[in-house]
């Protein structure tokens, strides 16, 4: 069977990593299309566009660690808590999902302890890992994309930071990037960014590390062009960013979500 998961292994002493929620389209072959024609998985819906080559292509020049999930969100979404409704979304963007609906609960069980739960204990060991062998704690990149379009909303942003309560990594990134002005950077857009149970809160506001969660809008990184372009503008932002000594050390900030 194929891991749930997949380690790009950079410098440790660089304590800089990488997560890719919805880094991959794939579905293990004993769910076949989880009842949907083939053109669904080339969407949003499936995973998050441009992501996989960006982080390869940023791990490479950055020398960094990078914890990529191998599966389709369809399946069962990496970046929601285990308790979360849309974990094993029935509907998603206007396409039912026949698979996941109804869905027994042993599959349920099944979901999460071969996909879910891996891809969670490889990041929790991976980061472990690194500050262990740098002695540092880990900054903490997440690296997500998003349409254009929601319904008839044209997204104004090319990227967005989002975060919850802890502002180390976020307000420079945000600064760094807005330097550009060429470029419209979201604060929280198009999404909130406190999430309780979500991948950042478990393995970073939960454990005191700094990160953010950086979503760039898929047509920008649609083609190896726009790609290339955003690793080459990104490198230097981020080589800034974990040059910080403040940014590799545990610090613990109130989640909003749990006030």
């Amino acid at each position: 069977m194929t891991k749930a998961f997949e380690i790009i292994t950079g410098d440790s002493s660089n304590a800089l990593v990488f997560l890719v929620d919805h880094a991959m389209n794939h579905v293990p072959s004993a769910y076949g299309n989880l009842g949907l024609p083939q053109s669904a998985f080339s969407r949003h819906i499936a995973y998050d566009i441009g992501v996989e080559a960006l982080v390869r292509g940023l791990s490479e020049r950055l020398d960094a660690t990078a914890v990529m999930s191998t599966y389709s969100r369809l399946l069962i979404d990496p970046n929601r808590g285990e308790d979360d409704p849309t974990l094993i979304m029935k509907l998603s963007d206007g396409a039912i999902i026949p698979a996941n609906h109804p869905l027994p609960p042993d599959e349920r069980k099944n979901r999460l302890n071969s996909w879910h739960r891996p891809y969670h204990q490889a990041i929790a060991d991976t980061l472990d890992a690194v500050e262990m062998a740098s002695g540092k704690t880990a900054m903490v990149i997440s690296v997500h994309s998003f349409t254009p379009f929601w319904k008839e909303f044209a997204r104004p942003w090319h990227a967005g930071l989002l975060w919850d309560s802890d502002p180390r990594v976020t307000e420079p990134f945000m600064e760094l990037l807005s330097a550009d002005p060429d470029l419209v950077v979201g604060d929280n857009e198009p999404y909130e960014g406190a999430m309780k149970n979500d991948c950042m809160y478990r393995h970073c506001t939960l454990k005191g590390r700094a990160h953010t969660l950086l979503e760039i809008r898929q047509d920008l990184i649609g083609d190896d062009k726009g790609i290339q372009d955003w690793i080459d503008r990104l490198v230097p932002i981020l080589a800034d960013l974990n040059a910080r000594p403040d940014l590799h050390v545990t610090n613990f900030y109130k989640s909003r979500v749990d006030t």
